[in-house]
């Protein structure tokens, strides 16, 4: 009979009559009450009747009906039991009739009965606890005697008095409880009872009462939802009167109609009639029928539907708007079921009532469902607003488990020791700490509304605490939530999943009280930092499996097998740390951040194993309670464990002899802090289990004998990769009834937070069934859970986002929805099946029964609205477009490559493209026919490995995984062709395949409903095979047959696509195709069929834009076009007429050919038409062989375009050729010659190039040639050859570049730019090459027949660059403005062997670098130092520069052979000290002070004889040669540099032997010797000084060691992080560790050195050990780090086979550079200010913020460039500024700065070919004259200025009156074009190109004699190239 309750309830709640649709079932009112008078009695409450003195003649209904049932006892508990099984089978509200006689005995609200009161006040809280909502009737029947009394005589008032005061004291005392009242019911016996004669008299003092109270409650008392009525009666006898009068007064004073109604069965015109009057009075109001009578209906019982069925005819026949209905009727029929249980209670009065438990009624809901209703699948939606997401775990994915500064957690700790599968460990794990930006994408492409994610504590308090706040761990949460906010996600963020900082569980973890605090403060700070943008917080990620496996099994870390003791202990910790937690975020921040903060539970679900067995039953529910009431109970129920938890724990102690299980208690306090702290019960579920009771208990103190059940499986269910996930979908709709029964009811949303499956590492991988088949099941039993049984679930998040760490067992299961391949080191994600599966069901918000075509309003970009394109004129010859090459030609390569930042306008459109042949396969699939391309690649040999496109990507069948990737990139338009012979299989239009139109139709409103516009290509090269039959582009034919196919497209497709364009790359048809035949169809005729075929084409091309604006446009409004191919070219000679005419000509004959006639005069160029006229001529032609349009022609195709799209790839070198007369071809008719340059970036295609600046050079001819037509990028990209490249960083550079120039010819140029789309979407059949070059962004794997799409590295940059809208520039690489610290040191440097000359002068000696420089073949030219600069004889002039630069220091280096000729203090060259004293005087007197460098690599031939560096005597020798200068010269310089570079003289001088001495036989071994003869020979040299020379010298002394910064090639991968650390470990930190830190070296080199020796069979390490002794000796042997920096690299890691012996091979690193930075004179300097910032940071974290002096800095330049080296000054201002934001933004502690150098001089390897100097010397010149180039005068007002006053400020006095020489700033605004030196500039780039040309003019006519000089060649540094660049010298 329940079950008949629950269907006549559902019935009535899905009646049409209540006519609130969805909302109805969240809002409808099922009620019962009051008390059934068996009841009443059974409870022994039918003694409690009114007073004796107020007894009526109703007593009998008094006492048998109403709730007049209150002793002084509290109303029994057995209340409870009854009214939750009311809520169970439906019943929301419930009557309750308030007896006013025994409230207010006497009529007087200041004397209630008390006990009446609490009694009424306990039957209420009653209802509300079992989640019945009451309905409170304030009187009914009989007015109390005391009020007739005192009303009797008075007037009508009186009465409504009395009440008033009656209501308000209800309000006040029950009103907390109650929020729909009823004032008056059983109105003819209350209006009979009134002390008034006249019956209207006595219906307006009701009336006047009830309208009072109305009033009263909705000014005081009603809360937001209140309700307030009376209860009229259909069949209620009253006169006329007296109805008409309440009728009416109640109309404004009701919320809704209640009706007491009577049904007579049989007689329903009555029931209409009566109904129809109350109607007619009290229109358009809400109805509950409040009481509902069924008379003579003798059905009733065998059926209920035909009395419900007919009273919902009769309601919905009236149009009633119902909103709930009275059910006592149908519980007569279960109320003796629910009565039988208080049976037991009269039977034994000792005995418990045992009311059915929330499992019993759950598991007997379901019980006796039959398999096919159970497993039965649910069609429907989720109800809106149903939240989607995806999870992980921050120890499962993030890895970088010890980078920034992220601490040990427990789970680090248990891989390291070895605990988890195969020894696996989560170090790395996804990579996720680096990959945000590529799960972020993923996330894009499921597109799921939350993800769950968690924060590992350790990462951001790496010792458990907030004495260390780790800011970089901080910065990755941040930047994960915004990326997610960006991307519409909702964060979801978990505190603790699970790894605790092992510094905490030193301390006991979780059984420490104290951990309580800790974790308070843990969330204190998280909601602080996070909090503003994170408003779904989970305090515990399943806390049972912490408590289990953590501290009861064991399994998981810490490891503790404490199941009794622990386990109980650990779970009490954590429900306090929870309660504290929730409390802090109620009392502290819920209030500003409005978030909701739950916590996650983990549950099986349990089936008795025999279900008739009542012990199994009941086993079951044991095992949910220990397993979920163990924590739900205390939170969402009472605070306190489960009563069955307890009383199991209870009972199995007293069993054994010993305690087995301790349960700690709850005081009374706690239990009031832990109830009801959560806003939503996270539930994660995966599998379930049969339950039976254990046998016989044991005292064995495990989870299952404590419990005191067992647990099985049943063997039909379908087993998974773990042995504790069967798959068992319906228990999940069980265990969420349960949840709700026991725990959340309609108060608390159930959020499903953790459902997912594993499948093994192993089989296929990316295919997985399983997962689709288990989402596909449990996810529907979810919805039926919502559905079915209105179990109020939220969200549904799948368990994982990817592949991770699974605890113990490593990588062998995976439960992500993408593939982790974890052997790769770039971590590559790949979604699989089930990702696919599970956005599917996302976008459909389930499983609805009938798919609609996802279309939706798109936010599209806005197309050009067609306004026709101007008349232009033929163009001349040369066209007048030659001006770009005029105005670009002659840039520098600085002023070329000059990297340019800014944003393109809003409605810029950014895509990708692709072709039908290259992507969609499918080639005979449903019905279409053979193209062109079919039939030529099924030819052997006609396409590299004979490859094909019969399945190519498979996208034929793969629309929603293409989707995925496109939503994943975020673009705003997809490029795609249609496949004409998939729609037409025969080419003609009687032919239309079905099912290839629903493919794209799929497609099309797929990008639509995902905002993504379709831009369409009609024809991609695939020409159905049977119109090549009939003779293909040659036939006129196909102009008709093209229209047809064209016409068919836009009436099929064209309410939806808006932007179509007609031929891709025409040019290539008409010359591939039909020229030299290497495409299909293969025709060999270049010198006719070419012009044949685009003759015909253009004619095609102009028909079909004719018919879509006739027909289409007005009714569609989109744009058409077509989209040639161009390359750039660039003329040989610039300056060569010949040359310029030539470019002009190729691009004329490329895409003028199709162009000019388009938009221009109809026609082709006339450059064409003359050179093909008259080659045809001089070949003794009859005609040209170009065709020639009529007239007509021409003006029909003039204007056939609405945008100009084109492709794009590479540039090409042109030059004039007299070409070869036959055979006749279209290429010779061009007379032109190509080439490429050979230092270009060369690409997997031969001819394509990536020369970035080409692109915008050809942006700006189609300006100029076309009147800036709106233009649109189709195509754009480079390919590589390889078949694995998701790390593709030279597609990276590629675009990087490609699209900057794209944005300077916006920005800079006004160039119309409307769109770009790369190539391609993902790799794809390239044609000839068939799948050899990879062009695309996703990687496509054509050996898995899945074809899986794995996202590259290149496609996660092009998505930022979308999301950016370009490239802004970053906020890092803002220019600051400020001022160094006063007393800065401004110096610039040089050194003896490159400046002194005087190689034999005054008795000097040989040094290495006198006796390399004279072997043939070292130097470049055989230049060498022999007179250099002259500056031995020069100390006058180099003075003065240094006095004109206004420096404070200058840094020179004092020649060791100079003044120790065979290198010991045997002999003393006076001669060689006087030059040093000298200059030294010279320098003071002019107010500079000398910074001297005892070594600079010119070491005594006479030392080197004895061995150099690798002598260890050599220390000594070092020691005696500076202990010299000191004595001689130390009371003068106060500033010691002991070594420059000591990694060059290692690597280079004795590595690889590129430098002096030249040596390189012991690569593996000579450089660590010399390094550590090196460090000695320093630290001996400084105690020295501070030991004898300190005291009364007074100056400072230190190393200089050179580094360059590393940044990781893919600064998304470990492993590339990994080796940039591991770059400056083996760099910088070889020198810097053993003197700034312990007087050793660094650990990483140490064990890299010491293990690759072993491996090599060699018995100790070949890096040298320091003993004990000079550890103490050589740490701290430093004043301050002298520093020498010039550019930065990109390092990956290479593992170098075992055997080779070689510093490089131990390092294991190799490093590229980025295409985007600016070159200079030396191949391995590169333009990288920002890195020079972070190595100055680096330095001061590393080694505890030394005093830095930064003692070189500089640029290079090769040829004769003259005096204005912009890029120099370039190079300064932003170097320097970088060093000024490490001071001032950083807290580095930077000293001084120095430049190097002064003036060119010899650069080692490469003499003089590259020049550093900031002064030019003319090597030409005997005389070697000093010049200033325009950096010196630049560099000088720096150091005027000691930095960069804020022009904001006002003119600084410091700004002397000659402008500096400034580089193109780095971010010009959209400012008005300004035409200077032939350049179009903003007026930003116009001024700083002023300054340029001020800072010319004033060395005016000096620069212009010096351009005249030839120049010597210069160089500097062979010190900074890798070995392998070096040796090639």
């Amino acid at each position: 009979m329940e079950l008949i309750c629950k269907t006549v309830i559902f019935f009535l709640l899905v009646s049409p009559s209540t006519g609130i649709e969805g909302e109805f079932a969240q809002n409808f009112i099922a009620i019962a009450g009051p008390l059934p008078s068996e009841l009443v009695n059974r409870l022994h409450l039918q003694n409690q009747v009114l007073p004796k003195e107020d007894q009526g003649p109703a007593v009998a209904l008094i006492t048998s009906a109403h709730d007049y049932l209150c002793q002084q006892d509290p109303v029994a508990p057995e209340l409870l039991q009854y009214f939750s099984h009311l809520r169970e089978i439906g019943v929301t509200h419930y009557k309750v009739f308030l007896p006013w006689a025994c409230i207010l005995p006497k009529g007087d609200a200041r004397k209630p009965d008390e006990a009446q009161v609490q009694c009424y006040q306990k039957l209420l809280k009653t209802l509300v606890a079992a989640d019945l909502r009451p309905v409170v009737v304030l009187h009914h029947q009989h007015v109390p005697r005391a009020v007739a009394a005192q009303a009797v005589g008075r007037k009508a008032n009186a009465f409504a008095d009395l009440f008033v005061e009656y209501t308000e004291f209800s309000f006040r005392v029950f009103g907390d409880l109650v929020d729909v009242w009823l004032t008056f019911s059983d109105l003819p016996e209350v209006l009979e009872s009134l002390p008034y004669d006249d019956p209207q008299y006595r219906a307006q003092a009701l009336a006047a009462a009830h309208k009072r109270a109305y009033t009263l409650y909705h000014e005081k008392y009603s809360p937001a939802d209140g309700k307030l009525s009376i209860a009229l009666g259909m069949g209620h006898v009253l006169n006329s009167a007296s109805s008409e009068l309440l009728s009416v007064s109640f109309q404004d004073s009701v919320d809704f109609l209640s009706l007491s109604l009577q049904y007579y069965c049989g007689n329903e015109t009555d029931f209409y009639k009566k109904l129809r009057e109350f109607q007619n009075v009290l229109k358009d109001i809400e109805i509950l029928i409040f009481s509902l009578k069924f008379l003579d209906c003798g059905s009733m019982e065998e059926n209920p539907f035909i009395p419900v069925a007919a009273i919902v005819t009769a309601i919905n026949k009236e149009e009633t708007h119902t909103i709930g209905y009275d059910v006592n009727e149908f519980l007569a029929f279960s109320s003796p079921h629910v009565l039988s249980k208080t049976n037991v209670l009269q039977e034994n009065p000792d005995a418990v009532l045992a009311p059915r438990s929330s499992y019993q009624t759950v598991w007997e809901m379901f019980a006796k469902q039959s398999e096919s209703e159970r497993d039965s699948f649910l069609q429907d939606v989720f109800p809106s607003g149903f939240l989607w997401g995806t999870s992980t775990g921050a120890f499962n994915v993030e890895g970088a488990w010890a980078e920034d500064g992220k601490g040990e957690s427990i789970w680090d700790q248990l891989g390291h020791a070895g605990h988890v599968y195969m020894n696996q460990t989560a170090d790395v794990a996804c990579d996720s700490y680096y990959k945000t930006s590529y799960d972020v994408y993923l996330l894009r492409g499921l597109h799921p509304q939350l993800y769950k994610f968690s924060v590992s504590w350790p990462r951001i308090f790496p010792t458990g605490t907030n004495e260390i706040i780790n800011c970089k761990g901080v910065d990755y949460y941040n930047q994960l939530i915004n990326q997610l906010l960006d991307s519409n996600i909702e964060p979801m963020v978990t505190l603790f999943h699970w790894d605790l900082p092992q510094a905490l569980q030193v301390l006991g973890g979780w059984q420490n009280d104290s951990i309580i605090d800790t974790f308070v403060n843990y969330a204190d700070f998280c909601f602080a930092t996070f909090g503003d943008r994170v408003k779904f917080w989970i305090t515990f990620h399943e806390p049972w499996v912490i408590s289990y496996a953590g501290y009861g099994t064991g399994e998981h870390p810490p490891g503790i097998t404490d199941p009794g003791v622990a386990s109980y202990k650990v779970a009490h910790t954590i429900l306090k740390a929870h309660a504290k937690v929730w409390h802090l975020y109620n009392d502290k921040y819920r209030s500003q951040q409005l978030g909701k903060v739950g916590l996650v539970l983990n549950s099986d679900w349990a089936e008795p194993k025999t279900p008739t067995n009542s012990e199994d039953v009941k086993a079951s529910e044991r095992y949910l309670q220990f397993m979920l009431g163990w924590f739900a109970h205390p939170i969402f129920v009472n605070g306190d464990y489960p009563d069955i938890l307890k009383a199991q724990i209870q009972e199995v102690n007293l069993q054994c002899s010993a305690t087995v299980a301790q349960l700690p208690l709850f005081t009374e306090e706690e239990k009031s802090w832990v109830k009801g702290t959560a806003d939503f019960f996270g539930l994660s579920h995966y599998t379930s289990h049969l339950v039976s009771a254990a046998p016989n208990g044991t005292c064995t103190s495990s989870y299952q004998s404590i419990g005191n059940f067992s647990l099985h499986v049943d063997p039909a269910w379908p087993q998974t990769a773990s042995s504790w996930i069967h798959v068992v979908p319906w228990g999940l709709r069980r265990l969420l009834k349960f949840v709700s029964q026991e725990y959340t009811g309609t108060k608390i949303p159930i959020y499903i937070a953790g459902n997912g499956v594993p499948t093994e590492d192993a089989g296929d991988l990316i295919n997985d069934t399983l997962r689709v088949d288990y989402f596909h099941r449990y996810i529907n039993e979810a919805l039926k859970a919502v559905k079915l049984d209105a179990v109020d679930v939220r969200s549904y998040i799948a368990r994982s986002l990817v592949d991770g760490f699974e605890g113990p067992v490593g990588y062998s299961l995976k439960f992500g929805l993408h593939h982790v391949n974890f052997e790769d080191s770039n971590r590559p994600r790949t979604p699989k099946a089930s990702a696919y599966f599970y956005s599917s069901v996302i976008e459909k918000n389930g499983f609805p029964s009938k798919v609609l075509d996802r279309l939706s309003t798109p936010v599209l970009f806005d197309p050009p609205m067609p306004s026709k394109l101007p008349n232009l004129p033929a163009s001349e010859v040369p066209s007048k477009a030659k001006i770009v090459w005029e105005k670009f030609s002659s840039q520098t390569d600085f002023e070329r490559d000059m990297y340019f930042y800014g944003t393109f306008p809003e409605d810029f459109t950014w895509g990708v493209s692709s072709s039908a042949y290259q992507i969609e396969g499918g080639w005979d699939a449903d019905g279409k026919g053979p193209s062109i391309w079919d039939n030529f690649t099924h030819v052997p040999g006609n396409i590299k490995n004979n490859d094909n496109g019969d399945i190519a990507c498979d996208s034929y069948h793969k629309v929603e995984e293409d989707i995925y990737l496109l939503r994943a990139l975020g673009v705003k338009n997809y490029h795609f062709s249609l496949s004409w012979s998939r729609i037409f299989p025969s080419g003609w239009n009687n032919s239309v395949n079905r099912h290839g139109v629903d493919y794209y139709n799929h497609l099309i409103n797929g990008l639509i409903a995902n905002n993504i516009t379709p831009i369409v290509t009609l024809y991609h090269w695939d020409l159905p095979q049977a119109l090549q039959d009939i003779g293909g582009w040659e036939s006129s034919t196909l102009i008709d047959l093209f229209d047809s196919f064209a016409d068919f497209c836009f009436q099929t497709f064209g309410d939806r696509v808006k932007f179509w364009i007609t031929f891709h790359e025409p040019q290539v048809i008409a010359w591939l195709g039909y020229g030299i035949g290497a495409f299909p169809p293969n025709v060999n005729d270049p010198g006719n069929a070419p012009y044949r075929v685009a003759h015909i084409l253009l004619k095609a091309h102009a028909r079909v834009y004719h018919t879509y604006d006739d027909k289409y446009r007005a009714s569609q409004g989109g744009v058409i076009a077509l989209c040639p191919n161009i390359d750039w070219v660039e003329p040989r000679t610039p300056s060569n007429p010949r040359d310029i005419e030539a470019a002009d000509r190729y691009l004329q004959f490329l895409v003028g050919w199709f162009t000019h006639p388009i938009f221009k005069n109809g026609d082709y160029p006339d450059v064409m038409k003359w050179k093909v006229g008259n080659r045809s001529e001089v070949q003794n032609l009859p005609s040209s062989r170009l065709p020639v349009f009529t007239a007509e022609e021409r003006e029909y195709i003039r204007g056939t375009a609405d945008v100009f799209c084109f492709s794009t790839y590479t540039t090409k070198i042109v030059t004039h050729a007299t070409t070869r007369l036959r055979p006749f071809s279209y290429e010779y008719d061009q007379e032109v010659l190509t080439k490429v340059d050979s230092s270009w970036p060369s690409s997997a295609i031969t001819d394509h190039r990536a020369v970035a600046w080409g692109l915008r050079r050809l942006l700006n001819w189609i300006k100029e040639e076309y009147g800036n037509p709106p233009i649109y990028i189709i195509e754009n990209g480079v390919g590589i050859k390889t078949k694995s490249d998701v790390d593709d960083s030279t597609r990276i550079f590629y675009y990087k570049t490609y699209i900057d120039e794209a944005l300077k010819a916006y920005k800079l140029d006004g160039v119309n730019l409307r769109g770009y789309n790369a190539w391609s979407f993902m790799d794809n059949f390239e044609w000839l090459n068939g799948y050899d070059p990879r062009f695309g962004l996703h990687q496509v794997d054509f050996d898995n027949p899945n074809r899986p799409r794995t996202p590259k590295r290149s496609a996660v940059y092009y998505a930022e660059i979308i999301r950016n809208n370009g490239i802004p520039l970053p906020k890092e690489d803002e220019f600051l403005y400020g001022e160094f610290p006063k007393n800065f040191s401004w110096s610039v440097a040089t050194s003896a062997y490159q400046i002194e000359g005087g190689w034999r002068a005054d008795g000097k000696g040989l040094s290495i670098w006198d006796q390399f420089s004279h072997t043939p073949l070292k130097i470049s030219n055989d230049d060498t130092g022999d007179v250099a600069c002259d500056s031995y004889h020069k100390i006058e002039e180099d003075v003065e520069m240094l006095k004109s630069l206004k420096v404070s220091h200058y840094r020179f280096s004092i020649s060791w052979s100079r003044v120790l000729p065979d290198g010991t203090t045997r002999y003393i060259n006076e001669m060689g000290l006087s030059y040093y004293e000298r200059l030294i005087d010279a320098l003071l007197a002019a107010n500079i002070m000398p910074q001297v460098t005892l070594y600079h690599w010119d070491l005594p031939q006479a030392l080197q004889n004895l061995g150099g560096w690798e002598n260890d005597t050599i220390v000594q020798r070092f020691k005696e040669y500076a202990e010299l200068l000191f004595q001689r010269l130390g009371h003068k310089v106060k500033f010691w540099i002991t070594l420059n570079e000591p990694y060059n003289t290692a690597y280079f001088g004795y590595g690889v032997g590129t430098a002096a001495p030249g040596i390189s036989v012991r690569p593996g071994r000579a450089p660590y010797v010399v390094g550590h003869n090196l460090i000695k020979a320093h630290a001996e040299v400084w105690h020295l000084y501070n030991e004898t020379y300190r005291a009364k010298q007074g100056g400072l002394i230190s190393i200089t060691i050179n580094s360059d910064w590393a940044e990781p090639r893919n600064p998304h991968n470990q492993e590339d992080v990994d080796a940039a650390r591991r770059y400056l470990q083996f760099f910088l930190d070889w020198f810097a560790h053993p003197i700034f830190k312990n007087g050793d070296y660094n650990e990483v080199m140490k064990t890299r050195i010491r293990e690759r020796s072993l491996a090599q069979g060699l018995s100790q390490s070949r890096l040298p050990e320091f003993t004990e002794s000079e550890k103490q000796r050589i740490k701290g042997t430093y004043d301050y780090f002298g520093l020498n920096h010039y550019t930065t690299v990109l390092t990956y890691n290479v593992n170098y086979p075992a055997g080779v012996l070689s510093y490089d091979s131990d390092r294991g690193v190799a490093s590229v550079t980025d295409r985007s930075w600016l070159n200079s004179g030396s191949f391995w300097l590169k333009v990288t200010p920002f890195g020079f910032r972070k190595l100055l940071r680096w330095i001061k974290n590393e080694y505890n913020n030394p005093p830095i002096y930064v003692t070189e800095n500089g640029i290079s330049e090769r040829g004769a460039l003259g005096f204005n080296d912009t890029w120099r000054t370039h190079y300064y201002r932003s170097y320097i500024n970088e060093a000024l934001k490490a001071v001032v933004l950083d807290g580095v502690d930077l000293r001084g700065y120095t430049a190097w150098t002064l003036m060119d001089n010899f650069e080692w390897a490469v003499g003089f070919d590259e020049r550093f100097g900031l002064y030019h010397v003319n090597f030409t010149d005997p005389t070697l004259p000093r010049r200033p180039k325009a950096s010196a005068r630049f560099y000088s007002q720096i150091i005027n200025c000691n930095g960069f006053p804020d022009p904001a400020a006002g003119p600084h006095p410091c700004l002397g009156p000659e402008p500096e020489a400034l580089p193109t700033d780095a971010t010009p605004g959209a400012a008005d074009s300004v035409r200077f030196l032939g350049l179009d500039l903003t007026s930003q780039s116009a001024e700083i190109a002023l300054y340029v040309l001020f800072a010319l003019s004033a060395v005016g006519a000096l620069g212009l004699a010096l351009f005249a000089c030839m120049y010597g060649k210069l160089s500097r540094r062979s010190h900074k190239r890798s070995p392998m660049e070096l040796s090639k010298l």
